[in-house]
């Protein structure tokens, strides 16, 4: 009989959190390496090289991959001959785990978790709880498998009830090209299939957990039908044309991965969940001996990528910028900005919206006129950082606020990643403004451009207060022009048409 420690398990959990914080699974570093090798899209490539060039800096720095260090989820295998030395629950041997990894002082991860989820929506501050799965099975360890899953991916899960002469790759077809690139890709996409409602989704999530091989899938031939469809929709997606970041191109998803279960006679339940460009998860195995042992990638298996802006990129100073000047701006231009940029997201839109419906005047110091604003929560600093990890949030959440912003507010330029609903864009168009995207899955190299950092308003909103940031050369892409031209339109529809005759060449 096995005897698992309770302390063993705790700090297994924690090493395993914070060892996927900055290090991407070799499996994913090699499959978009890649990608990136034969993408011919030029924002796409751009963009890639960013993740890239921001997946080794963290692997040497150890800070988080993405400013976004997810909400925790941990399948927990026991096996029936395993006996606990411990006071707590499996759960609550996970949360403690969690609690230690995400304060750790050497390399802080986000709290991003809200209690209350209908109502107040308050912070945790340790990001507990996680979500727990617990299984028993044969066997006399006790195997984990864990990951830290952002919430821009998750938000774009989706679930049918499918009827069962309905076609799958359909469905998938259709929800992926809805999904927009909130996600952002390039990534995985789980599918499970089967079973019940809630049993499909949860396949979908546990399918998430396996390595990236569609590479090797292709050379040697699919064996069954599961495989079959994996190729099938990893190759379907891909010509849809939405390229990394939505910006267009040869690469949307690296792999797809399915599990299925028997299910009723009546019913064909699909559940579809993406995992995004900072995809973090690991599998260890706990057998009495002590705490698990990760191996970090080294650093020779990365691509030998170095990003650098292009020559060619606009610079411009934030502290003295006019509609005139950008106005001149276009779709996929890539932007270097300079000077004081503002911060805000879901949470301080929704108070600033507020206050605003009462007639207040906004916090001292807070001042939108003709200024820029960073969707954004990023990780709080360690060392002699300014700020930690400062990835953009999705920013069709703001959608609903951008009207008062532009033209109750006065600002004239939004920066967040993915792309806009028609609403926000009309605004845009209205009020000449403009919505430019950083890449997200590359935080840590946006945050060496922030040279400084202060709260100016809602500091107990914690990552969600107004900060004001200077930044010098942060790299950034036109998304949408003053005109109310988007690049998630036309850089898709463009690549779209080009890859069918691409593969007809490739063949």
């Amino acid at each position: 009989m096995t005897i698992i420690h309770q302390q063993d398990f705790i700090d297994s959990i924690k090493d395993a959190l914070q060892f996927i914080s900055y290090y991407h699974p070799a499996d994913f570093i090699r499959a978009l390496g890649d990608a990136y090798s034969i993408e011919q899209a030029p924002a796409a490539k751009d963009a890639m090289a960013q993740i890239l060039a921001n997946s080794r800096m963290c692997a040497i720095g150890h800070r988080p991959i993405c400013q976004d260090t997810g909400i925790v989820v941990a399948f927990v295998r026991v096996g029936m001959q395993v006996r606990w030395d411990a006071t707590l629950d499996v759960a609550e041997m996970v949360n403690a785990g969690v609690r230690s990894a995400y304060l750790d002082p050497d390399n802080v991860l986000r709290a991003s978790i809200v209690a209350d989820p209908a109502g107040e929506r308050k912070n945790t501050r340790d990001n507990t709880p996680a979500v727990v799965h617990v299984e028993l099975v044969q066997g006399d360890k006790v195997d984990v498998r864990i990951a830290a899953k952002g919430g821009g991916s998750e938000n774009k899960a989706v679930m049918k009830m499918l009827n069962p002469g309905d076609d799958i790759v359909e469905w998938v077809l259709k929800s992926v090209e809805g999904m927009g690139a909130g996600w952002c890709p390039p990534g995985m996409l789980g599918i499970g299939i089967g079973g019940t409602a809630e049993k499909a989704v949860l396949l979908a999530k546990e399918a998430l957990m396996q390595p990236m091989d569609m590479h090797e899938l292709k050379a040697h031939g699919a064996v069954n039908r599961i495989e079959s469809l994996r190729i099938e929709l990893y190759d379907k997606i891909n010509a849809l044309g939405i390229g990394a970041q939505g910006l267009g191109g040869l690469t949307t998803v690296l792999d797809v991965k399915i599990l299925d279960y028997p299910t009723h006679a009546a019913s064909k339940p699909v559940a579809i969940i993406p995992n995004c460009a900072a995809t973090r998860h690991v599998h260890f195995e706990l057998d009495g001996s002590g705490r698990a042992e990760f191996t970090p990638p080294r650093l020779s298996d990365y691509p030998d990528v170095k990003w650098q802006p292009a020559q060619d990129a606009r610079r411009v100073n934030l502290d003295n910028i006019t509609r005139a000047q950008i106005g001149e701006w276009q779709p996929g231009e890539t932007i270097l900005l300079s000077g004081r940029l503002l911060t805000g997201r879901d949470a301080a839109h929704k108070r600033i919206s507020e206050m605003l419906a009462r007639g207040e005047k906004l916090p001292e110091g807070v001042d939108f006129t003709n200024r820029f604003i960073y969707y954004v929560g990023p990780v709080d600093p360690v060392d002699d950082e300014v700020v930690g990890p400062a990835g953009p949030t999705t920013a069709t959440r703001m959608d609903k606020y951008t009207e008062m912003m532009l033209g109750e507010a006065g600002l004239i330029g939004m920066i967040g990643k993915a792309e806009r609903g028609p609403l926000a864009i009309e605004s845009i168009r209205k009020h000449a403004a403009v919505y430019l995207i950083a890449v997200g899955g590359a935080a840590y190299l946006v945050s060496r451009a922030i040279r400084s950092a202060k709260v100016l308003a809602f500091a107990d909103l914690g990552m969600e207060a107004i900060y004001e940031f200077e930044v010098e050369d942060m790299p950034v892409t036109v998304a949408v022009d003053s005109r109310g031209r988007s690049v998630h339109e036309i850089g898709p529809a463009q690549w779209k048409n080009r890859i069918i005759p691409l593969h007809a060449v490739s063949q």
